[in-house]
């Protein structure tokens, strides 16, 4: 199996049901015991993954206006922000912990196992 195995559209795919859990699972875990930002920063996040995965140029967009590369750099900082979070708004315990690990996972996943993009490039190796 290739390391590197989240492609574009598998990526598409993933988009919406992370966007709806991040707008659910808060209230499932009961996140906000900290701080109600630790709720409401998940859910408002989710709304906006939502719109932007609804605006993406790749298989699940609905208006595809907005570049996929956009997109994954979007994702990136929505990792970041997540892993900062909980020191910079002092969410403490399951608040912390669950924005580490999200942030952990979009970071792994946008990072490390993305595919690079091929539609319409020659690969640099190709044969002539």
């Amino acid at each position: 199996m290739k390391f590197r195995f989240v492609t574009k559209a598998i990526h598409a795919y993933l988009d919406y049901p992370v966007a709806l859990s991040l707008m659910i699972t808060p209230f499932i875990l009961g996140l906000g015991k900290s701080d109600p930002l630790a709720l409401w920063l998940s859910v408002a996040t989710g709304v906006a993954a939502f719109a932007l995965t609804f605006l993406t140029d790749h298989k699940t967009g609905v208006i595809r206006v907005l570049p996929y590369r956009l997109h994954v750099a979007v994702d990136r900082l929505v990792g970041i922000t997540f892993i900062i979070a909980p020191f910079v708004l002092g969410f403490e315990s399951l608040d912390a912990i669950y924005y580490w690990a999200n942030g952990a996972a979009v970071l792994l996943v946008t990072f490390v196992l993305n595919a690079p993009e091929t539609e319409g490039r020659t690969p640099i190796l190709a044969k002539s």
